[in-house]
């Protein structure tokens, strides 16, 4: 079966003043959907059309001849979970993800401005997460499609750091887009979700939104 643009989480306009109803209508309706609609065409008759974008991402990350199929299924999956990486309405990191922050890093604030300079850091189109890396949090800044998945770690959360999540509403601001990620836009209940589900040994591509 084809793979679907799956929906936002909220409506297009619940994350403003932080990111406009555009930035959402493009980032979300062209963009993510452009990758879906890519990936499709590239799977047709092929093998890997029966399997889950996990699978695919696994499948073809350190083959160069199927490059676009990867670019394509991972930049498909990191949209997915990046939209629920966001929440119109965060709180602060509770119960094990909590005690962890304050264990690994010193406290929220710390991760925060860690987590602002690997964004900083990362030249050109990517990512930032936080993740699982051998079973301590990690933040980890990867380049175009690449995720945690295909490093061998577990995603948590995500920012995405390529122009097109930002440049309608911050320019060339980037620093000013993470600030308003980790301080406004961050959704740590499901990064504590993801954190337990780790801790289940639920594989991160079975999250049923991105699956």
């Amino acid at each position: 079966m084809a793979f679907e643009l799956p929906p936002l989480p909220y409506p297009k306009n619940a994350l403003e003043p932080h990111i406009s109803a555009r930035t959402m209508e493009l980032h979300h309706g062209k963009h993510h959907k452009a990758y879906v609609d890519a990936l499709n065409g590239l799977l047709t008759g092929t093998p890997l059309a029966a399997k889950s974008l996990e699978e695919i991402m696994r499948a073809t990350a350190k083959d160069p001849a199927k490059a676009p199929i990867f670019n394509n299924a991972a930049q498909a999956w990191n949209h997915a979970f990046f939209w629920h990486s966001l929440a119109p309405k965060v709180g602060s990191p509770k119960g094990e993800l909590a005690k962890r922050i304050d264990r690994e890093f010193g406290s929220l604030g710390q991760l925060a401005e860690a987590f602002k300079a690997a964004g900083l850091a990362q030249f050109g189109s990517g990512w930032v997460w936080l993740a699982l890396d051998r079973n301590r949090l990690a933040i980890v800044k990867t380049a175009n499609a690449v995720n945690p998945i295909v490093l061998g770690q577990i995603p948590l959360l995500a920012c995405d750091v390529w122009e097109h999540a930002y440049y309608l509403d911050y320019q060339n601001r980037r620093f000013d887009f993470l600030d308003a990620f980790v301080n406004a836009l961050a959704n740590w209940e499901f990064a504590a979700k993801n954190l337990e589900r780790a801790a289940r040994g639920v594989r991160a591509g079975a999250l049923p939104h991105v699956a």
